[in-house]
């Protein structure tokens, strides 16, 4: 008899006892741990693909004047010109995230000590004691090319500071990080990513011609083109638009709710692990799906919203 055997044969459930014993013993300990720091402990993974996720904006009342023009939209938001840093404006927007099956909130990003960096810790906050979850944007990319230590130094401040949150996403220990990088067309954007991300962040990649190919993969890829309705990157994403319509310029993909919802069910059938709204309140370029006057439903939540609630069925 081996001498674990031997044990188990003397003490009989003893050794159960004590391992339970222990497991709880070393549960409070990282209980304390998490409340001596002031933080909640957050879930290695609390994302479960596939996912409904969305990109959202957080730039009001800011981006409501851009230049002489104000409002900067062709529509009118159903909560007003809201400022969306009213923690009441948040909530609101939450549950109408999730009656739309959203999970997830992409939150644009636009460096640290930038209003919208400033507006994180409300967002992260109203989704406590939610099953909703904040990513970031990182929209630097999209007009630089930052280099490998300004990358390496913004995730790391993206996790310290949000990224242990428990309503902050996370996949298998990594803090999720989209990159708007619209302005790099070759695989030089996912080397300089890769030799930046030292720091355990998901990073999730705008698609390029030939991104398949790159040496340096991320975590995952995904489109953002609202001016198409529908878009399929197999293995990783699906993204849908409900139009686009950006102030002061011509309709580049009109609005049309029979073909919405059945690019939802397209989006739904794909199964892919990343299902892309574009986007939730992005106005100024006309491609929110948030509840407006133009489109405002019986649920109070808007046309839109009523279709993803229903995965596209009428």
């Amino acid at each position: 008899m081996s001498r674990r055997g031997l044990l188990a044969w003397l003490f009989g459930g003893s050794l159960g006892l004590l391992r339970e014993r222990s497991v709880v013993d070393a549960a409070r300990n990282r209980q304390g741990r998490c409340k001596k720091r002031r933080k909640r402990c957050a879930k290695k993974t609390n994302v479960t693909f596939p996912v409904r996720a969305t990109f959202y904006y957080p730039w009001f009342p800011n981006a409501w004047t851009q230049g002489t023009v104000s409002p900067y939209t062709n529509y009118q938001p159903s909560l007003g010109y809201y400022d969306g840093g009213d923690a009441a404006i948040i909530d609101t927007q939450i549950a109408a995230m999730q009656y739309g099956g959203i999970s997830v909130g992409i939150a644009s990003w636009w460096g640290v000590g930038h209003h919208t960096d400033q507006r994180i810790p409300a967002l992260l906050a109203a989704a406590a004691g939610t099953d909703f979850r904040w990513a970031l944007y990182y929209e630097q990319e999209g007009t630089a090319n930052p280099s490998v230590e300004q990358i390496r130094a913004d995730l790391t401040s993206i996790r310290d500071r949000y990224g242990s949150d428990p309503n902050y996403a996370r996949i298998d220990g990594r803090f999720v990080v989209f990159v708007y990088n619209a302005n790099d067309g070759d695989c030089t954007v996912a080397d300089r990513w890769s030799r930046a991300n030292t720091v355990g962040a998901y990073v999730v990649l705008k698609v390029f011609a030939g991104y398949r190919t790159c040496a340096a993969q991320p975590q995952s890829w995904h489109q953002y083109a609202p001016a198409v309705a529908a878009d399929q990157q197999a293995g990783y994403s699906y993204a849908i638009s409900p139009g686009f319509w950006q102030q002061g310029q011509q309709i580049r993909l009109a609005r049309d709710l029979p073909r919405w919802q059945q690019n939802v069910r397209d989006m739904v059938a794909s199964d892919e692990p990343w299902q892309l709204v574009t986007t939730f309140n992005e106005w100024g370029e006309g491609t929110a799906v948030e509840s407006a006057v133009e489109w405002q439903s019986a649920s109070g939540y808007g046309a839109y919203l009523d279709v993803l609630h229903g995965n596209g069925m009428p």
